[in-house]
């Protein structure tokens, strides 16, 4: 039997800046998940650290533990791995004034 898993674009082409997510997915069929965040233009400004959040509902949102740097450079990639995470996640991170970045979320889930 093969193992079943699905890849989902959860942000395309959208530039994050102040406080940003990535749409909201529902992935309690899965046992593990991987998030990349790749930098389709260089950023702007200092980036800051990226992490993932899990929901019981896909409107309210905590910090499930999984921290990451966001990409420095276009093309740059960060990844966050999971396993045991409930039914929602998304991806989040707060940025300082005047930094930006243009983003390319994926999320990669296995059952």
């Amino acid at each position: 039997m093969l193992p079943e898993n699905i890849t989902a674009v959860v942000s395309r082409n959208e530039r994050w800046s102040g406080d940003a997510a990535s749409e909201p997915y529902e992935a309690g069929w899965a046992h593990e998940a991987v998030f990349f965040v790749r930098a389709l233009k260089d950023p702007v400004g200092k980036m800051p650290k990226g992490w993932v959040e899990i929901s019981p509902d896909g409107m309210h949102w905590v910090p499930e533990g999984t921290e990451f740097a966001m990409p420095l450079q276009r093309d740059g990639i960060a990844v966050a791995r999971l396993k045991g995470f409930g039914n929602w996640l998304r991806v989040a991170t707060r940025f300082e004034d005047g930094a930006e970045c243009t983003v390319l979320v994926t999320l990669h889930l296995k059952a």
